[in-house]
């Protein structure tokens, strides 16, 4: 099977379905608990890289010192023409690492299934053509992508967020949203913190319940067209 290395930012952020999916597509997912002090590799040897999200900025290495030797391997994989996938963080670290900017605390938070619209690059693209233009996923960011990368095609968009999917050359992609997380990650938030944003936790489960049966197989099938990539 080909090899995946997934790092993983915090102690609720693993792959979840998203890695389930990619399983069946036959990719084996070597899953490097960074936040909890694993070792990351000093080169790249997988067939690819996925880095998940995480309440960090791309370049908080204070607080995230495993940051760093992340940056490095997704550089090299860039190089190398490794495939990459960021969820979340990990998007805005390759965009960060592609040469475009992100900053924290801009524009408005987006917390729960959002609805996201195709851009015409999308089109043409091995993940995201052809994909449902009403789709939804969960979100859960207060950072963002504020520059995509040169010549990186942009796919996705939201109302409050336009970044929300982006491919730097032809095999890595970068998701400001969390495909890997479903109505029972809503479900997991703490309500406390949901209602300091303003926000009602019942509600954000409920639009999640409602929306996740249109959009898991979306997801399902990116997952699937991602392993395809890598195991090619």
């Amino acid at each position: 099977m080909a090899r995946l290395l997934v790092v993983q930012n915090g102690s609720g952020g693993g792959p979840g379905r998203f890695g389930d999916w990619l399983a069946a597509g036959g990719v084996s997912l070597d899953v490097v608990h960074a936040y909890a002090g694993a070792p990351l590799p000093g080169r790249l040897e997988h067939d690819g890289v996925m880095v998940l999200g995480g309440g960090y900025l791309p370049d908080d290495d204070l607080r995230a010192p495993w940051l760093a030797p992340t940056r490095a391997l997704v550089t090299e994989a860039l190089e190398r023409r490794a495939p990459v996938f960021g969820i979340c963080l990990g998007g805005q670290l390759l965009a960060q690492v592609a040469g475009g900017t992100v900053r924290g605390a801009h524009g408005e938070p987006e917390f729960g299934s959002t609805p996201l619209g195709l851009r015409p690059e999308a089109g043409g693209d091995p993940l995201f053509r052809d994909l449902p233009e009403g789709v939804t996923a969960v979100e859960h960011h207060v950072d963002a992508v504020t520059a995509l990368p040169p010549d990186a095609a942009w796919l996705m968009e939201s109302e409050r967020c336009p970044y929300q999917a982006f491919r730097v050359g032809d095999r890595a992609w970068g998701v400001q949203f969390h495909p890997e997380a479903g109505a029972d990650r809503v479900r997991s938030w703490r309500p406390e913190r949901i209602r300091a944003l303003g926000l009602d936790h019942a509600e954000l489960v409920r639009r999640a319940e409602r929306d996740e049966a249109a959009a898991e197989p979306v997801w399902r099938e990116v997952a699937r067209r991602f392993a395809s990539v890598v195991v090619s």
